[in-house]
């Protein structure tokens, strides 16, 4: 005689993840999960389709995989941390999820019965150690999009339905569930959740396009400036058909997080949008939460424009877009309607601004150029050469770069000049993730080569050996370049910034930023079979990445730590 199996919470979270799309459920391991382990165990034996499961030894990677995860499938995948602790390990790893704008549903625990209910025993930790005034859900609001308590195991699936549902929704980001133990454990009948479907579009209408195409026309010297247009599903092809319609140069200020624009196109107008702020006479903002800094910094003469499904956001504590007119709906939709609409275009006011980019551009590569051509002759390792050296291996290798420097920002971006759709990401809210981040990205595109691009500060920051865990248990192969300059520039930076002429400019005494101490980083990876190089000297600098691609491009994780001398 056949028994039906008892289910309870754990199955009902199985079936909503399930339900939900979830290609993953990205764990941290927590002694509430027991559950959800017996529900996939039971699924995994009979046969049935569930979330793949994967078993991560830290909170950071478990949210951290999700987000690269997330960067490029987009949509919501399911994280679950243990209680009130397991939530504020990976806090900053969910912040970051929310600055990327990244979906997924996070969920962790407590006890509601502290043991003093017929049942189940949750155990004596919650009771001691584990639970917290107000529950998870009140530490996670702040830094989700949507937080709350699952109260009963018969609303469970249709929450988590819910979640997932706010998370995929403009602006995108973590939404946080609290599950408490007793809930898992309780019998559940069986009730699936609905399958969660992709976001219904909201566009612009022609009544508010056509007068933006009219300021576009009108416009003798536009600029657009866009921070995560690429981000957008189809919005990084769709910019590039915008700006080629009505020739208008494109500017990816130092806080975009994403590849908008390939880096090589001709209208592609550096970093700085420093001299369009008195000579632009309209400003086109794509998907741009923060172009001017300060904030009080407005443009003298132009008018602006702000292309942006959700222009406002509501996790920014202080946002100043100067808008004109707004163009609020779908951004890829907004940029192929204004592209339709490039036509009676003045060609004399079209061949000025064509010729003044040509220009631009020509200065940026001859100076490329030169810095490049000074970076080879330098005596050590210069890290401009560590870009140029990377940009001329990964050609034509539909590689992805994510990045985890500071003080090299500026030379990833601009040396290594990606130029695809999803070719490059930059790590959101708080130096620690990157390793984790970049094995997401690179579960997402088994396919393609991820390089993830660090400074040695970030690197001691990352949870190393629960990240090489992961890349080795699930074979995520990565290429890890080191920038070491043996020291936190960039805190180094401000504090001769605010005190020039202070303490320690006068004793060498400064504080907060020596890393010469750190032993060699690349050896961290040798307890895990994995290819490790250490680079001194510009000449070893090339064979060193050959040797490492070739192990990543042979299944194996390779860091490469290279000693640049700024």
């Amino acid at each position: 005689m056949t028994t039906t199996p008892r289910l309870d919470g754990g199955d009902a979270v199985v079936s909503a993840f399930h339900a939900a799309g979830a290609d993953h459920v990205f764990c941290s391991s927590g002694s509430e999960w027991a559950p959800v382990w017996e529900a996939l165990a039971r699924r995994h034996r009979d046969g049935e389709p569930a979330p793949r499961y994967l078993d991560l030894t830290h909170e950071t990677v478990a949210v951290g995989m999700a987000t690269g995860y997330g960067l490029i499938a987009r949509r919501p995948q399911g994280v679950l941390l243990h209680a009130a602790p397991g939530l504020l390990q990976g806090s900053m790893a969910v912040h970051g999820a929310l600055l990327a704008g990244v979906p997924m549903v996070v969920a962790s625990s407590e006890s509601t019965t502290y043991g003093d209910a017929p049942g189940h025993d949750p155990g004596g930790q919650w009771y001691r150690n584990l639970s917290v005034v107000g529950g998870p859900h009140g530490i996670a609001r702040p830094f989700t999009k949507w937080s709350t308590e699952a109260a009963s195991v018969h609303t469970l699936p249709t929450m988590i339905t819910r979640a997932a549902e706010l998370a995929w929704r403009a602006p995108a980001g973590p939404a946080y569930l609290n599950i408490p133990l007793e809930i898992l454990l309780e019998d559940w009948d069986g009730r699936q959740a609905r399958p969660v479907v992709p976001p219904g579009a909201t566009h612009s209408s022609p009544e508010e396009v056509d007068p933006v195409a009219h300021l576009v026309r009108e416009a003798a010297n536009p600029v657009i400036v866009t921070e995560t247009a690429g981000r957008e599903a189809g919005g990084f092809e769709a910019l590039v058909a915008f700006a080629e319609a009505w020739h208008i140069p494109v500017v990816e200020p130092d806080s975009a997080v994403c590849g908008n624009f390939p880096r090589t196109h001709p209208l592609h107008a550096g970093s700085d949008i420093g001299p369009w702020m008195d000579t632009a006479d309209l400003i086109l903002l794509v998907n741009c939460r923060a172009p001017f800094y300060p904030p009080s910094r407005r443009p003298s003469r132009a008018k602006v424009v702000v292309i942006d499904e959700v222009p406002q956001r509501p996790h920014v504590v202080y946002q100043v877009l100067f808008a004109d007119t707004y163009l609020e709906g779908d951004v890829a939709n907004t940029l192929r309607q204004l592209t339709k609409r490039a036509r009676d275009l003045d060609d004399r006011t079209v061949e000025v601004r064509r010729a003044a980019q040509q220009e631009r551009h020509a200065a940026e590569q001859s100076a490329i150029e030169a810095a490049e051509a000074k970076a080879a002759e330098a005596e050590g390792v210069d890290p401009v050469l560590v870009a140029a050296t990377l940009r001329g291996l990964l050609d034509g290798q539909d590689a992805i770069v994510v990045d985890e420097t500071i003080t090299h920002s500026r030379v990833v971006r601009r040396h290594l000049r990606t130029a695809a759709p999803d070719s490059y990401f930059y790590v959101q809210g708080g130096l620690g993730q990157g390793i984790a981040v970049a094995l997401g990205v690179k579960l997402a595109a088994r396919e393609r080569p991820v390089v993830l691009t660090i400074g040695d500060g970030a690197f001691a920051y990352n949870p190393v050996i629960p990240s090489y865990d992961a890349s080795h248990a699930y074979e995520l192969p990565l290429l890890i370049v080191v920038f070491n300059n043996r020291v936190y520039k960039s805190m180094n930076l401000n504090h001769r910034r605010f005190y020039p002429d202070g303490a320690a400019a006068q004793t060498g005494e400064w504080l907060g930023t020596d890393l010469h101490r750190l032993p060699r980083l690349a050896a961290f990876a040798e307890p895990f079979g994995m290819h490790t190089e250490t680079v001194d000297t510009s000449e070893a600098l090339m064979p060193a990445l050959e040797r490492a691609l070739k192990a990543v491009a042979e299944g194996t994780t390779a860091v490469v730590d290279v000693l640049v001398t700024r």
